[in-house]
């Protein structure tokens, strides 16, 4: 009998660091551990009640497709949230998605092809590999240092990574993993580097109402002269605590990516249409709503930074916006170690799960020091989370794993 093998794309498809050692975590809970998942940007807070309303009042008789591109009405509360962002995104220049995830996708496929090139800023939400690997697309990774909060490099370091096959640059702001946001100078300057070169930029703005320290989010929309290269990600997994909502959307003034994405859309032929109803009633919610929860956050970034700085050799900025924090461990692998306190450590019957950094990079050997620690629980769980971590640390220091 003749063999099968999978595909090439399937056996180099990169494993998720956010992920992969969600069999480690499982196991140690059936051994009676309590995890404190900081892998995952899973909040804990209720998704709003009144989006539940909305389909236990309501609910439909028959659970039919939606249109491909979304339903009507939510793509109207979607364009009039835009509106009062003065976000100039009109209902049809947008298409609801599954997820932010699909519009990433339908985005990179609309704008590349099998060989081409994208430039994103390093360490960069490590999904961005996995859907570049599925669409044959090479990431060309622009390094950032912790050094300078991450922020962009200059004009010639993005020169240096050009090539014939550069088609687009991705950047997320507020930045996952690194909680970046980013000036409104480094908008226009990467906006204007995209039009000297011919090219697309793909903005995911899903944090943009998790601003701290006095920072301020600036849209790439906001800048009218390049409406015709601009493509803006968005979610309402993270806003409004539904990540099990699947919704998203993707959205240009540029008609020929718009329709494009459309033609994605109707292939894969409807999002959920349950999450859709949920998401009409969030997009109108009051701005206090946004308020409260950036202070929550905010609490919850310094609590977790707080913990973070009595530790002894642990290098992390402090992040200014989205809800993560990328740290530099005093450790020979951070992938070993993270795996390491799910398996062997315990604290007063607690460990942690964080991801390991070296999966948010391009560049080979990077960040293999580094993990992403997400900090989706209130600031005492977080407190006494990042407490289980550094006794950790500690021990696995005394078994000669110290970098």
């Amino acid at each position: 009998m003749k063999p099968v093998r999978v595909s090439r794309r399937g056996e180099t498809s990169p494993a998720s660091p956010i992920r992969k050692l969600v069999p480690l975590a499982v196991d140690a809970g059936r051994r009676g551990r309590k995890v404190h998942y900081l892998n995952i940007g899973q909040p804990d807070l209720p998704t709003p009640q009144p989006m539940w309303d909305t389909i236990i009042e309501g609910a439909p008789k028959v659970l039919a497709y939606s249109p491909s591109d979304g339903l009507p009405e939510l793509k109207k509360a979607i364009a009039d949230y835009y509106q009062r962002l003065e976000i100039p995104i009109s209902e049809d220049q947008l298409i609801v998605t599954t997820g932010g995830s699909e519009a990433i996708v339908l985005a990179v496929g609309s704008v590349t092809d099998p060989g081409d090139e994208v430039l994103i800023p390093e360490p960069f939400y490590a999904n961005y590999n996995g859907f570049s690997h599925l669409l044959g697309v090479k990431v060309m990774p622009i390094p950032t240092l912790p050094e300078d909060g991450y922020h962009l490099p200059p004009r010639q370091v993005w020169e240096e990574r050009l090539s014939a096959r550069t088609r687009a640059i991705l950047i997320c702001n507020p930045g996952n993993p690194t909680g970046t946001v980013y000036r409104p100078e480094e908008i226009e300057e990467v906006l204007a580097f995209a039009a000297e070169w011919g090219l697309f930029v793909i903005a995911d703005e899903v944090y943009r109402e998790f601003c701290f320290d006095g920072e301020t989010h600036r849209s790439v929309t906001h800048y009218p002269e390049y409406a015709d290269r601009v493509i803006l990600i968005d979610s309402i997994s993270k806003r409004f605590s539904a990540c099990g909502a699947r919704i998203g959307s993707v959205s240009t003034q540029n008609s020929d990516v718009l329709e494009s994405c459309l033609h994605f859309a109707q292939a894969r032929l409807s999002p959920p249409t349950l999450g859709q109803l949920m998401a009409v009633e969030a997009f109108g919610f009051e701005p206090s709503y946004y308020e409260d929860l950036a202070r929550e956050y905010l609490a919850r970034r310094d609590a977790v930074m707080d913990e973070l700085s009595k530790m002894e050799g642990v290098l992390c900025e402090v992040p200014k916006g989205a809800f993560y924090a990328m740290a530099k461990l005093p450790v020979d692998d951070a992938e070993k170690f993270a795996s390491w306190m799910l398996t062997d450590f315990e604290y007063e019957g607690e460990t942690t799960f964080v991801a390991p950094g070296e999966g948010f990079y391009a560049t080979p050997g990077a960040g293999t020091q580094e993990v992403r620690i997400a900090y989706v629980f209130e600031a005492p769980v977080m407190r006494r989370a990042m407490e289980v971590l550094g006794r950790g640390l500690q021990a696995y220091q005394k078994l000669g794993g110290a970098g």
